[in-house]
């Protein structure tokens, strides 16, 4: 029978591990973004995204309303600083709104 270590480490400790040593931290940054902007911009834009995609560090938001495109490009720098805030490290450093 294989001998069992005792090293006990917190469950959280361990999936950052498995994360980094496989690579994953840009997909888990694709669908961190996706959460922090829904929390973020509240259901009355969320009802109007159609497609919230990041490619390296560019954010891609589809909207099917161009009058609250318009309106939301008046903040591209705030609203990037929210979601950065938000997930607590640089990860969005443009946004493109279409």
């Amino acid at each position: 029978m294989a001998k069992r270590f005792n090293e006990e480490s917190p469950i959280g400790d361990v999936l950052k591990k498995f994360i980094q040593d496989n690579r994953l931290q840009a997909g888990m940054d694709k669908i961190d973004v996706r959460d922090a902007w829904k929390n973020l911009m509240g259901n009355g834009v969320n009802n109007y995204t159609t497609e919230i995609l990041l490619k390296g560090s560019t954010l891609y938001v589809a909207l099917s309303s161009a009058v609250l495109r318009e309106e939301l490009s008046y903040g591209k720098a705030k609203i990037i600083k929210m979601i950065n805030e938000e997930l607590r490290k640089e990860v969005v450093t443009d946004l493109i709104f279409r």
